[in-house]
C-alpha cells in the first residue's frame, strides 16, 4: 500500500523505469542489477530494514541517490540516515509536493 501511494505520489512527467523491492534485500540487488539510480527507501522492511541496506551501500561503496521515506522522523533516525548516506528524508504520508520539492532540489531532471 505504502508503495502504491509513494508511485501515484511521483511525478508524472519523470520519465523513468520502476523497480519495486518488498525487502531491503530485493532493494540491494535491484542495486546491483542497476536498477536504483534513485532510491527510495523505508526504514521498516522486513529481512533488511533499511539502515541495513543503507549501511550495505556505504560498505560497498555504492553510489545511489537515497531519499528515505518513514514514519519514524525522530532527529536520531534523520541523523543516522545522512550519516550512512541518504540524501535526503521525507515523512509518511507522503505526498507529490514533498517529492517534487526534494528531487528539484537536488537538480533530478523531471
Amino acid at each position: 500500500m505504502a508503495r502504491k501511494m509513494l508511485i501515484k505520489a511521483l511525478p508524472a512527467s519523470w520519465n523513468v523505469e520502476i523497480t519495486q523491492a518488498s525487502n531491503g534485500r530485493e532493494a540491494v540487488a535491484a542495486y546491483h542489477a542497476g536498477k536504483a539510480d534513485v532510491m527510495f527507501l523505508d526504514l521498516t522492511m522486513p529481512e533488511m530494514d533499511g539502515y541495513a541496506v543503507l549501511e550495505t551501500l556505504q560498505h560497498e561503496g555504492l553510489d545511489s541517490f537515497v531519499i528515505v521515506v518513514s514514519a519514524d522522523i525522530q532527529p536520531l533516525a534523520r541523523e543516522r540516515v545522512r550519516a550512512l548516506g541518504a540524501a535526503a528524508f521525507i515523512k509518511k504520508p507522503v505526498d507529490a509536493v514533498q517529492i517534487e520539492r526534494v528531487l528539484r532540489e537536488y537538480g533530478i531532471e523531471l
